[in-house]
């Protein structure tokens, strides 16, 4: 077999290896390396015109995931032992604007693009968001077409977990403006830029899954020739 087939193969092992986790072993860490090289998997994610619309919160402390579980419950088993636990943020609207401070810096320092360039794809982005997706009229679509872009950094962190042996499970079972509230009162999360996205719990399962159970690809692909 090829090297190229084993990769492949290793790859689809890690799909199938890859469940939501309920209950994690609390005695097992993941090292911090594994962790970074998870976040970094999250980081070089692709993002609409490359403006990374996320921040990825690491919470640790225990008392603030007490206080997170009474309004989460579709994480109250992952959050006591989880050996780590995140919440996603996504930028607000008002970031995501062609005009904003937040998008020309993006340009300017991030992707260091030259001026001519950069006011050309800020054109060009004002049409999508205008007109080509038509999002910007109403803030809620916005917001969650910010948040559908942290799905594929959560996605990517959660296939690098599973490549390595960690297990993983994205979290949507919270109320998120309570979530949110809390958040800003812990001093967390700038309200002004960031709402809550997704949250994901990460760790060594405690037990073994059941099989896993998936539609065939005859029912979920469909080629156009």
């Amino acid at each position: 077999m090829s090297d190229l087939e084993l990769k492949k193969n290793e790859i689809l092992s890690s799909f199938q290896f890859r469940h939501a986790t309920k209950d994690f072993d609390s005695d097992k860490k993941i090292s911090d390396a594994d962790f970074y090289y998870i976040l970094e998997a999250g980081r070089l994610s692709p993002s609409s015109y490359g403006f990374e619309p996320w921040k990825f919160v690491i919470v640790q402390n225990q008392d603030i995931r007490i206080k997170l579980a009474e309004f989460a419950t579709g994480a109250r088993r992952q959050l006591p032992t989880a050996s780590h636990f995140m919440v996603i943020l996504s930028r607000l609207p008002n970031d995501m604007v062609a005009s904003s401070e937040y998008i020309k810096d993006m340009m300017e320092n991030v992707q260091k693009l030259p001026s001519d360039i950069a006011l050309g794809k800020q054109t060009t982005y004002d049409h999508f968001l205008k007109t080509s997706f038509a999002v910007e009229d109403d803030p809620r679509v916005m917001f969650e077409w910010a948040c559908r872009q942290t799905y594929i950094a959560l996605g990517n962190m959660m296939t690098a977990a599973a490549l390595i042996g960690i297990d993983s499970c994205p979290i949507e079972g919270f109320n998120r403006a309570k979530i949110g509230e809390l958040l800003v009162a812990e001093g967390i999360m700038d309200p002004e830029h960031f709402g809550v996205s997704v949250m994901a719990a990460f760790g060594y399962r405690l037990h073994e899954p059941s099989e896993k159970t998936r539609q065939s690809a005859e029912q979920v692909v469909k080629w156009v020739e």
